[in-house]
């Protein structure tokens, strides 16, 4: 099979290390080693991002909703309610998780690619005092959208609510200061900018909020945070554990620990922004404002003439997969990711793959 570069928000391009690691061999997750492998994750997890006094990390084997799903179904006291910012289809899908859940829920919605507006915000705690939660989704991947975490908890700090953040697709890429502003539920996997593979994801959740969520009646069983904790912390697991998956990220926490977190954000930055200038030369239009773009990905329009279809095939053709927009997007922009392990070559090259795809059009 041809070696693709991978420039879609997930999964991503590895290192050989990191692909490799699944090679350890088989083990049975009741035994001492996996017990050993998933403590060892669960404290370079905190260490990477520099919150091992303030987080616990809970593992799930899953994708990055799976932990998404453990986060909201275990946050939310019965008698309370939850706010939910929703400005793209990962705000969307809380308030669906939400609904499924019958929690009590108000919303926050905004057209695709808007900025939320904090006074709006600001009003709805004031109006609804049962709320409890603030659900939000950080890097909005619909759109590329930043939104803005650090007003949106120091709400949350004000108004004494808990904070609850979709960090999927920018935890390891764009800057989150977990010192700084308090987030109770923070939602990590491991195959978008930590370059781990599919199949396990994890929650960082707040010591101190403890208390609240232990005696919290449960709405799941496969998700309950709570009981997946303190399985964790005696050593154990509840259920079985995708065990290749473990042994990937472990290997690419020890590549992110010898890069540093903040390492691998300037580098995402310079990557993204070297991209951009590219785009802007080849003449193609930005979604969003530059200025609202996460280190991760960026959403660009489709020029007239040209369908993501026949884009998508003559960037295949050329080793490198690309993404569609969704819903209402989805014939009008196509998004380029900059997530993984992907050479600067592989950067030019698909600049240069694009500008003759314009070209052809003759743009």
């Amino acid at each position: 099979m041809k070696k693709m570069t991978l420039m879609n928000p997930g999964p991503v391009n590895v290192t050989d290390r990191v692909r490799d690691a699944q090679l350890r061999g088989d083990l049975c997750h009741r035994e001492p080693e996996f017990l050993d492998l998933m403590l060892l994750i669960r404290k370079n997890l905190l260490q990477a991002f520099d919150i091992e006094k303030e987080y616990s990390a809970i593992l799930i084997t899953g994708s990055g909703t799976a932990a998404l799903e453990m986060a909201v179904s275990s946050c939310l006291n019965p008698d309370r309610s939850i706010l939910v910012i929703q400005n793209g289809v990962y705000g969307e899908r809380i308030g669906k998780m939400a609904d499924v859940y019958q929690m009590k829920k108000h919303t926050i919605s905004y057209n695709w690619g808007e900025m939320p507006r904090l006074e709006e915000v600001e009003q709805a705690l004031q109006k609804h005092s049962s709320i409890e939660v603030i659900a939000m989704v950080h890097h909005e991947t619909t759109t590329g959208l930043l939104n803005p975490l650090p007003e949106i908890a120091l709400l949350a700090k004000r108004y004494d609510k808990r904070l609850l953040v979709d960090c999927i697709s920018s935890l390891g890429g764009d800057k989150i200061n977990f010192g700084q502003y308090p987030i109770d539920f923070a939602v990590g996997t491991a195959n978008k900018c930590l370059h781990g593979l599919p199949g396990v994801s994890f929650v960082f959740h707040r010591k101190k909020d403890l208390s609240r969520i232990k005696d919290l009646p449960a709405r799941s069983i496969y998700f309950n945070l709570a009981e997946h904790l303190k399985a964790q912390e005696q050593g154990d697991t509840l259920f079985t554990p995708a065990i290749q998956a473990h042994y990937a990220l472990d290997a690419a926490l020890e590549e992110l620990l010898e890069e540093t977190v903040d390492g691998r954000i300037e580098r995402y930055r310079k990557v993204a922004k070297d991209l951009r200038k590219g785009f802007k030369e080849i003449g193609f239009e930005f979604l969003i404002p530059e200025s609202h773009q996460s280190n991760c990905l960026t959403a660009l329009k489709l020029p007239n003439g040209i369908s993501y279809d026949w884009l998508h095939d003559k960037l295949k053709e050329n080793g490198f997969i690309i993404y569609a927009g969704q819903g209402l997007f989805s014939k009008e922009i196509f998004r380029i990711a900059n997530m993984g392990n992907i050479e600067s070559e592989k950067i030019n090259l698909c600049l240069k793959v694009l500008k003759e795809c314009f070209i052809k059009i003759g743009k």
